[in-house]
């Protein structure tokens, strides 16, 4: 931590200081007005090359980036299943 600089919450002066404030606390006892942080869970799916390929050229066809049309392709496709099968 930088010389003169102390942490918001537990007015640490060192990192030391800070690691045993924190030992001892935990973040949920301290109100804050820190909106919570939103995020995003990615997961890198292995695609056979060819096929990458293929869905690169449409992805480009249609103007719209690799990622968005999986996932459009992948959510119809979960629509499609949840459907109901007709007899």
């Amino acid at each position: 931590m930088d010389e003169n600089k102390q942490s918001s919450i537990s007015r640490a002066t060192t990192e030391e200081e800070m690691g045993d404030f924190w030992d001892a606390h935990d973040f949920t006892e301290f109100d804050t007005d820190a909106p919570d942080a939103d995020f995003t869970v990615t997961l890198a799916v292995p695609i056979e090359a060819n096929l990458l390929a293929s869905v690169e050229r449409q992805a480009r066809l249609r103007g719209v980036s690799v990622e968005t049309l999986v996932n459009l392709w992948l959510q119809q496709k979960l629509a499609e299943e949840a459907q109901p099968k007709a007899a």
